[in-house]
């Protein structure tokens, strides 16, 4: 993303807030794994999608009008020590010279200079409880300031959760942010169909995720977006298995959710298939089944179609299934009504998806469900899910596990699916199988 990019959403959070205002946004802290081990550092997402700047003990803060700098970053300073062990800072110069903050302090001088940007502002912006550390500081602060009342100091009068405003401009994907969460897709797309020619009875659930992130970070991804769940047979029933430790074996399904995070944004596809490379008949028509809900719901992502509509649609399809299958009994929309699908598909349908791979944004307003509209980016992601042992259901059923996720974004004309690279037909499926097995042997 170019400096433009993050200049432009500064600008219109400040058109929002109006002057007399102050926005202050923390970034994230660094994680301790373990003693002397961090994890990886990310930033914040609402911090980096207004600042571009990922590194920690930075406070970003925007005052709209200010003559001085509507924009400054607290950050560390520059120090050469430190720098030769963990790498380059961008201290104060750089913060303003690469990453367009119209000034830069030192953050150890924050408690000395943002209680007096504060005194001139009457509204407030700030997500409490994303750093209870600077919860306690903004507490002190606004306390001090209230104290100095008598001497004609007012200080800020109102408090306005941030987050709020900040997420409903998120959920709203520009052309830049579209055209990497497309990139993301395709690394991630590929890395699918990587596993698709390499999964074979015999191997480990964590040696497909090997694969996985090995195929990601050769193409520049070098973060996963979040865990992978590689679930072979009866592992595919539970819904966020991350163990990933047991042996794949012949006869079952292996379903795959993964996805690459680059530039800060996430991809989340899922895949269902056969181990040994040719489904059952029992696979094939829950799978069938599966991919048909995917389709009605697809159908329904479109611009004045709301959030549940395509949720709905999915259920519809999977409750008839079910019923044609024996799995459910009854009449079809009396076990809609009753939720009975629930038993076997027990999530919704998608969600939005972004810089957090669940993604920030309401889902109703006012508690109506939201319409989409153009520059959304969801998952659609229908999965039935039958554990072994579970009563009142044939055997031939058990230990069957299916998703089929998607990445879709909003157009003026309908839809597009970003993660559509994928084989996800049972033919296409078994015919990259069966080719890779005919090449390898």
């Amino acid at each position: 993303m170019n400096s433009a990019e993050f200049k432009r959403r500064r600008k219109k959070l400040m058109r929002i807030m109006g002057k007399g205002s102050i926005a202050i946004l923390p970034a994230a802290p660094v994680a301790v794994r373990n003693r002397d081990v961090e994890y990886p550092y990310r930033p914040d997402s609402d911090f980096h999608y207004l600042t571009g700047f990922d590194e920690p003990d930075s406070v970003a803060v925007l005052i709209p009008g200010r003559k001085q700098a509507e924009y400054v970053l607290f950050c560390r300073e520059r120090d050469e020590e430190k720098e030769r062990w963990v790498g380059a800072r961008a201290g104060q110069e750089g913060a303003v010279a690469d990453y367009g903050a119209d000034d830069s302090f030192p953050i150890d001088d924050l408690d000395d200079i943002l209680p007096n940007m504060l005194e001139q502002c009457e509204r407030v912006y700030y997500a409490m409880g994303c750093d209870p550390e600077l919860d306690r500081s903004m507490s002190e602060w606004i306390s001090a300031i209230r104290r100095n009342s008598r001497s004609g100091v007012v200080g800020p009068v109102e408090f306005i959760a941030l987050d709020h405003i900040l997420h409903d401009m998120r959920l709203f994907k520009s052309r830049g942010e579209l055209a990497v969460m497309r990139k993301a897709a395709r690394i991630s797309a590929r890395a699918h169909r990587r596993l698709m020619r390499e999964a074979r009875p015999g191997m480990t659930e964590y040696q497909l995720e090997a694969e996985f992130v090995h195929e990601c970070t050769r193409q520049g991804a070098r973060f996963q977006a979040y865990p992978a769940i590689v679930g072979g047979g009866d592992n595919a029933c539970v819904l966020h298995y991350i163990d990933n430790r047991d042996e794949l074996r012949d006869g079952e399904l292996v379903l795959v959710d993964a996805g690459c995070e680059l530039d800060y944004y996430a991809s989340d596809i899922t895949r269902t298939f056969p181990v040994n490379g040719k489904f059952s008949e029992p696979q094939r028509q829950l799978y069938e089944l599966v991919l048909k809900a995917q389709r009605a719901a697809l159908a329904r992502v479109r611009p004045g179609a709301h959030w549940d509509e395509y949720h709905q649609a999915a259920v519809g399809v999977v409750t008839k299934g079910l019923v044609e299958l024996g799995i459910l009994k009854g009449k079809v929309a009396k076990l809609i009504k009753d939720e009975a699908y629930k038993a076997y598909y027990v999530h919704r349908t998608g969600h939005w998806l972004g810089m957090d791979v669940h993604d920030v944004g309401d889902y109703k307003i006012d508690n109506q469900w939201r319409e989409l509209e153009p520059g959304m980016v969801l998952t659609v992601e229908p999965g039935l899910y039958i554990p072994h042992g579970t009563k009142e259901v044939a055997k031939q059923w058990w230990g069957i596990g299916i998703r089929v996720e998607d990445d879709v974004v909003v157009t003026r004309d309908g839809h597009e699916i970003l993660s559509g690279d994928v084989p996800k037909e049972i033919d296409e499926i078994e015919r990259l199988m069966a080719a890779h097995r005919k090449r390898a042997a």
